[in-house]
């Protein structure tokens, strides 16, 4: 939930105008952040389905998190 609420924050940021640096710097760090944690979740949920405890599936979580703090660092920047 953290991470989601991380990547979604990297979202709702946007610069108010040209002069605005300080937005897209908090933009990118939520972002960077976001993929941080994901790549945490993803470790901690390849652990957890080997060990049986969860099902595969739940690798889609961070993968779509992280696809979604990518695309908020590349495509999807915020541009003064």
């Amino acid at each position: 939930m953290v991470t989601g609420y991380i990547v979604l924050t990297s979202y709702m940021v946007n610069p108010d105008g040209s002069w605005d640096h300080q937005a897209v710097t908090n933009s990118n760090v939520a972002a960077g952040l976001g993929l941080s944690f994901s790549a945490v979740m993803a470790l901690v949920t390849w652990i957890t389905s080997k060990a049986g405890w969860l099902r595969t599936w739940w690798h889609a979580i961070p993968t779509v998190l992280a696809v979604a703090a990518l695309l908020r660092l590349t495509l999807l920047a915020p541009e003064l």
